[in-house]
Formats: C-alpha cells, structure tokens, sequence
C-alpha cells in the first residue's frame, strides 16, 4: 500500500477521463487560421507595399521602413477581428525559453474615449529591459535599455489562452549598444553568411540563375508525459525538471514493447488536442508515436526553413506543456528525467537548398555523377571535423550530458556517418579512381500478396551524432529541452567558412587550367586525405571506437559541458565567428559566461535539491520505518521468536551512509568556487555531481527496503506506467 499522499494521486489517476477537445476539423479550414500568412497579407496590403513585403521574405532585401505603417494597420486589423486585444513582441533570449513583452493596442483620448490604435513605429521596434535578461556582462544592471526589432521572414501569429487572445510578432532582441542577447540574430546572420559562399560556389559551377539559398530544419521533439498527481509531489521533477532519487522498477524497457506500441487513449487525445493548436498556428506536425521509454512520445513536424522552424520548434515546446496541463500531465522535456530509461533528444535534420537547383545535400540516384552535391558534401565535411568541438559545444548543457554517450544517444565524440553508398563513393575519389555507386533494389519477401520494397543503398546509424539520411544530415545529439538555433547557428556557419575554401580551391583548379569536373574531384580528394578521418560508419557506442576516434584519428571526446564550453575561447572558434560576421568576440564571450553560469546554476539547485530531500523526506521515512522495525524485534525477543537482524543493520548502514553522506554534499556546496566560470564548472562536474550520484545510490537503496506505505516520492513504477 502507497503513502497516503501516493495513495490519494492514485485515485485521482484513476478516475481521470480523457479530456474532451474539439471535434478534429478538415486540414484545409484551420490550417495556418491563426497566423498573418503571405496570402492574408496580399489581400490586406496595397499592390506596391505586398511586393516590397515579399522582396524581403522571399529575396532577403532591405525592408523598406515606410511599409511599416500600412501592414501594422492591416496585422492589427486582423488580429481585432479575431479577439485580440494585445500584441507581444516574441523574442528567444539565452534561457532556451521564449519571451514576450505585452502591450494593449489601446490609445485612450482626449476625450476621454479609447481606441485601437498601432503603427508601423510599435511593429518595427519594441524596448524590453536589456539588463535582465542573461547577457553575460554585456548590459550592467543599470544600464537597462534593449530593443526588439520585427522579423519579417516569420510569419505573426495569434496565441490563444482561456484570457484571451494576443498578437504574436516574432523578433530579435539586442542591447542599446547593437550586440545580439538572443539566439534569433546570430541564426539570421549565419543563414546569409551560408547563403552568400553557397551562391558563390553554385556560380562557379556553371548556374547562372541562383535564388536565395536557405538552410531547413525538421526537428524530431521527445518528451515525457507524468501524471500531474504524482509531479506535484516530486520537488525535484517540479525544480529541475528531473528525478534526482528513483530506484529502477521492476520492469523497465528491457521487453521493447513501448516504441511504436499502441498509444493510451488520454495520451492520444492529448496529442490531438496540440495538434489542432499546432495546425491553427501553420506548424506541420506530421508524425506522433511512442518512444522507447515507458511514458515517452514523439511529435515531428515537416521541414521547414530553419529561421520558421526555430521559432515553430519553440512554439512547440510552449504548446506542449500547457496542453499537457489542461489534460492532467506535466510534460518533461529534460534530456534525462528518469534514471535507468532512454533519454530524450531532438534529432535536428538539416539541409540547405533553394527554389532554383533545390536540395543541395541530394544525391539523386547517381550520387557518383552529382559533382553538386559531392562539394557541397565535401564542405559539411570538412566544416565537421574542423569544428567538431563547436558542433558539441552547440549541444553543452547540464541536462544534455546525462544523456550522450548511454546506449539511447551518441557519443560526445563528434564523427560523421554518410552511408556505405556515399563512403564508398568518396573512398573511390580519394583513391583516384571512380567507377561508379550503389543504387536502390528491391527486396522480396518470399510472399506474393505482399510488394517489392525498395531497398535503400545505405543503411542508416543511430549511433552516430551527425548522420547522412538520404538528402540531410541529422544531428542526433541535440537535447529535448534546447532551442534548436544554437545547432543551426554552428552548423550553418561552419558550412559557409568550409565553402569558401571549397570555392577557393575550385577557383585556383580552373584558373591552373583544369575542367571542371577535374577540379572539383581534386578539391574533393583533399577535403578526403585532410579531413577523412571524421569519417565512421560503425558502433559509435563501442569502446575501441572511443579508443580509435581520440589516439588514432585526433578527435576529441568532450564528456561533459566543463570540458566543452571552453572551447569557445579558442581562438580559432573566435576567428570562425567573426570571419563570417556572425557573432562578434564580444557577443561570443558573453554566451560563454552566459551558458557557463547556467550549468553552475543548474548543478548547484540539483545538489541543494538532493540535500533538501534526502533529510526532509527520505530520512524521515526511513526514521519511521526503522523504528517499526525495532518494535517488531523487541517484540519479538519478548516471544521468544528468531530475530532476523539483517534487514535493520542494512538500513541502519543506510542511514548512515545518507547522513554523513549530506553533510559532505553541504560542505562541497558551500565550498563551491565564487568567480572563475571555468573552475565553477570543473568542480560542479568533477565534485558536486559525484557526491550527488554517491547519495542517491544510498537513498535508491533504502527506497527498495522501506515500508511502500512510508515512502514518500512516487515511485518510477508508478510515475512510468500510471496514466
């Protein structure tokens, strides 16, 4: 029998009934119904002010101010319409949450009457306070002034609540004195910097008509669902978003019966309820399906262009956790909320393309003869393994280093898997002779009333951290609860800095005089002799990997985020940046100290968590359960009955254990460094996070020994299993 606050969340489980949504409507009548699209603004603008508009969506041109007027009439107009009564400049600081300054469209008067009143001046630029908002010493305290400025090449949106009704408009967010305090602006300018070397190597290859390349994103988002009974008696899910004690169930996911299993009916709803939300915003959720965890689920939307589907990657996670509320869940989206179960990432394919020559990273079916696609191939690369520490850098958090590297994510180790079609196409060019590559066949199955499958060239590699899957690559590593921007940021720009080189060396090949097709399978040779070796189609999870990848082959193997944020002070990362014109020195500084302090801050709550809980909670418990069992040896010694001791010395041990054990986790607390960020992250990693794994061993145990009606946290049976 349960604790009674257990006991009572049962029930209350138990009588939850899926909540009712509305009826699911025809795509074509909701889809995009609460976003200002391209189409609902050609029929509000005047002719002149729709094409300047779509010129700098489309064309990435200057926007021109004097328009500015004329679409926040209409924008607001439409939003009136709709019930809003507020707008909110959107904007996504460094927290990896989204921020929103309110304000009303209200305009009182002189007569003391009030109208809707906003103009171009309020929907270009906004004023939110630049000074308390992670920044790392960019704004002092008191110098507050900061500015959101409207970007138009995302779309605004209505966000619906049971108060009502707000007018999105997604923005930048940069200080008084023009540095970017957001992940937006540094995602926009490494987009135009990839934009500007991919239409020059194009040009080189003979295209004379290039539109604007961008790069795209479909990023596959994983959560946990609990019962908001049980979440709301486990401070440490409600604190820091994971459980800091929790001995492993009987059953976990060793049968491999949850992935793609039947979902539960009140999840089911609850994904068809975010959906809808979803598809009224003109997010393409397209996939939902059980995780490999008990209690974990997926949603992946389409592709979409990387600067949409950032801020649509956001919206996701927001719509996410209120839904799951509304439903009777709190939605988890920490890399690794239960201990002894798979994680969750969020697998960001990327790829980069354009109207005109399409996807540039697809192969076709000749991928041998695709001189396109092998550069631009080349130049990923070469970008990898030059920059790889970067690439693990863009995934560095607390959380996130919980999950790399077990048996659910890839290794902290930063390779490339392209597919045995693909390496054996670039082997053969780095061996000088190409004679051709595998192509798709079909696969029989033996039976007649089934179809022929068609067999893909190359397998696929879960697990590698950045795979080749057909025409993108897939960052696996990335963390559920990340915005996706910082990945896309790093991908984008070591992708421009390696074209230029590529562009470079096809330039001197045909200025040397040779074709073109000779040239460029010779710059392709040497990105293979130089760079191959980040190159690897096996078990990245296997120990001579780990082995061969660091002595052999010079890749680095960052385990934890003190090891990789460093790495931002390297000066060739600061060279990278600022050659590209994507973040400045000091704007790279500033999110070292930022992303610095937050893993301190986070490892710092988990250890004043862990200590708080172990005497609070646990040891009360346990306390209570041991004098139980004292009483029942007296007892039994006053009956003559065997005493078995085994049990009270055991938990006794344990007392012990977690006792003294809290004291040197509050001493080591207490004894954290003030000012380094570098030396703070090295103890946290090397002396905090030690003492709290050697604690929670000790409270685990203690957990499968105590009396259930004692025990106080909801087990991981009871939260993995009860929905």
């Amino acid at each position: 029998m349960p604790s009674a606050a257990r006991l009572q969340a049962y029930q209350q489980i138990q009588q939850r009934q899926p909540v009712a949504v509305e009826a699911s409507q025809p795509l074509a009548t909701t889809w995009a119904d609460d976003v200002f699209t391209l189409e609902r603004m050609k029929g509000a603008l005047p002719k002149a002010v729709f094409k300047s508009i779509q010129r700098s969506i489309r064309q990435g041109s200057k926007l021109d101010l004097s328009v500015a007027d004329a679409v926040a009439q209409s924008m607001k107009e439409w939003a009136t319409a709709h019930g809003a009564l507020y707008y909110a400049h959107v904007f996504y600081p460094l927290t990896n949450l989204t921020a929103e300054k309110h304000d009303g469209f209200i305009s009182p008067q002189s007569d003391g009457s009030a109208i809707s009143e906003f103009s171009g001046k309020f929907l270009v630029q906004g004023e939110p306070d630049g000074s308390s908002f992670p920044n790392g010493g960019i704004r002092s305290t008191f110098e507050a002034r900061g500015y959101t400025a409207w970007d138009v090449t995302s779309p605004a949106y209505l966000m619906r609540t049971p108060n009502g009704v707000t007018l999105c408009i997604p923005t930048v967010f940069v200080s008084w004195t023009g540095e970017a305090l957001d992940k937006k602006t540094p995602l926009l300018r490494s987009n135009a910097a990839m934009d500007q070397q991919a239409r020059r190597l194009l040009q080189l290859l003979g295209e004379t008509e290039i539109a604007p390349v961008n790069s795209s994103c479909g990023a596959e988002q994983e959560y946990f669902l609990v019962d908001e009974a049980f979440a709301a008696l486990r401070p440490d899910l409600r604190l820091a978003g994971r459980t800091l004690y929790g001995a492993p169930p009987a059953k976990g996911q060793q049968f491999d019966d949850h992935y793609f299993g039947a979902i539960p009916e009140r999840v089911q709803v609850f994904m068809q309820d975010v959906e809808q939300q979803l598809y009224r915003l003109g997010i393409p959720a397209k996939t939902r399906h059980n995780e490999v965890a008990p209690g974990q689920f997926e949603i992946a939307p389409f592709h979409e262009a990387a600067n949409v589907a950032t801020d649509h990657q956001q919206l996701i996670m927001t719509v996410l956790r209120s839904t799951a509320k509304r439903h009777g869940f709190t939605c988890l989206l920490h890399e690794k909320p239960f201990a002894g179960v798979n994680g969750s990432g969020k697998h960001v394919n990327w790829s980069v393309g354009n109207t005109t020559q399409g996807n540039l990273l697809d192969p076709g079916d000749t991928p041998h003869q695709n001189l396109q696609f092998l550069l631009f191939c080349a130049a990923v690369i070469r970008g990898v393994h030059r920059f790889g520490p970067l690439m693990r850098t863009a995934i560095a958090t607390a959380s996130n280093d919980h999950r790399l590297g077990a048996n659910e994510a890839p290794p902290a180790i930063i390779s490339v898997y392209l597919g045995s079609q693909l390496e054996d196409v670039f082997s053969q060019i780095q061996s000088g002779s190409l004679s051709g590559s595998a192509s798709k066949a079909l696969m029989s199955l033996g039976i007649d009333t089934l179809p022929e499958l068609n067999r893909d060239p190359g397998d696929r590699n879960r697990t590698s951290p950045f795979a080749f899957t057909g025409n993108r690559f897939e960052f696996r590593a990335v963390g559920s609860g990340q915005s996706v921007a910082g990945p896309l940021v790093v991908l984008n720009t070591i992708l421009a800095d390696s074209i230029v080189w590529v562009a470079d060396q096809l330039e001197d090949g045909l200025k040397a005089g040779s074709s073109l097709e000779e040239a460029g399978f010779q710059v392709i040779k040497r990105t293979m002799d130089d760079h191959g070796a980040v190159v690897f189609g096996g078990d990245g999870y296997s120990s001579e990997w780990h082995h061969k990848a660091v002595e052999e082959r010079g890749l680095e193997n960052l385990r934890t985020t003190a090891d990789a944020l460093p790495v931002l002070h390297r000066p060739e990362i600061r060279e990278l940046f600022e050659r590209q014109g994507v973040l400045s020195p000091v704007e790279l500084e500033s999110r070292f100290e930022v992303y610095a302090e937050q893993y301190v801050l986070a490892i710092e709550v988990e250890a004043r968590l862990a200590l708080r809980l172990a005497r609070t909670q646990v040891l009360p418990a346990v306390m209570a359960y041991q004098r139980t069992l004292t009483e029942v040896m007296l007892e039994q010694k006053h009956l003559r009955q065997p005493v078995t001791p085994e049990i009270p010395a055991t938990i006794a041990e344990g007392i012990g254990i977690v006792s003294s054990r809290s004291t040197d986790l509050e001493r080591a607390i207490k004894s954290l460094p003030e000012s380094d960020p570098v030396a703070q992250m090295r103890y946290c990693a090397e002396t905090l996070l030690p003492l709290m794994q050697v604690l929670r061993g000790a409270v685990d145990g203690l957990e499968e020994l105590v009396d259930d009606n004692l025990w106080p946290l909801p087990t991981y049976e009871e939260m993995l299993f009860m929905r």
